[in-house]
């Protein structure tokens, strides 16, 4: 059943579908606690289809995935800078930097091993006065409804918020380290955190 979803949203459509009643909701807490007008170069790592960059219409903005199906759409779509990479392996040839870098959703896909590499790999990305933003799925501590649904996710490492914190720490200085839940119909679907860090000195 995990592998037939894995299947599934790797297909462009269906994955939109699935991700449209809640991505808005998602990027509420970077809404609040950011001015996007003022934003100038964003690198959105993960990036799907390119349901981020709606949000940065005034800012110079590179999306990356490796998945080609989303990346064209994206740009039939919305007509922005996209590129198929592997973020793991991302290095700008041109030594850009960006005062933006942001992580919807795809840390949780990858392991402690990889993570730990892209996160070290993004802080020489950051312009001076940049930040890194996380968006990350938790595994609450507790049997509910929500933990169920972290489990049945096809990213296999959901990690609970105290882990989120120690690896995040390990790169970043924390700016903001904000847990949220996304709820339909009051239910809890899913716990989440968004992280907004600057480089450690």
């Amino acid at each position: 059943m995990l592998k037939l979803c894995s299947r599934l949203m790797a297909n462009t459509t269906a994955y939109r579908l699935w991700q449209a009643p809640f991505a808005h909701a998602k990027m509420r807490p970077v809404l609040r606690h950011n001015d996007l007008d003022a934003v100038q170069r964003v690198l959105d790592v993960g990036c799907g289809p390119g349901t981020n960059c709606r949000y940065f219409a005034q800012s110079e903005y590179l999306g990356l995935d490796i998945n080609r199906d989303y990346i064209d759409y994206a740009r039939g779509r919305y007509q922005r800078d996209f590129a198929v990479q592997d973020v793991c392996t991302y290095r700008p040839s041109d030594g850009r930097q960006f005062d933006f870098v942001l992580l919807n959703s795809l840390l949780h896909h990858l392991d402690d091993d990889a993570t730990q590499g892209l996160l070290s790999r993004l802080r020489p990305l950051l312009s001076p006065g940049g930040h890194v933003h996380v968006i990350e799925l938790v595994l609450p501590e507790r049997r509910c409804f929500a933990r169920w649904l972290a489990n049945c996710d096809r990213g296999d490492y959901p990690r609970p918020l105290r882990r989120w914190q120690e690896i995040l720490a390990e790169h970043f200085q924390a700016v903001v380290f904000e847990p949220y839940a996304i709820r339909m119909l009051g239910v809890k679907l899913w716990d989440l955190v968004y992280f907004k860090g600057r480089p450690k000195p």
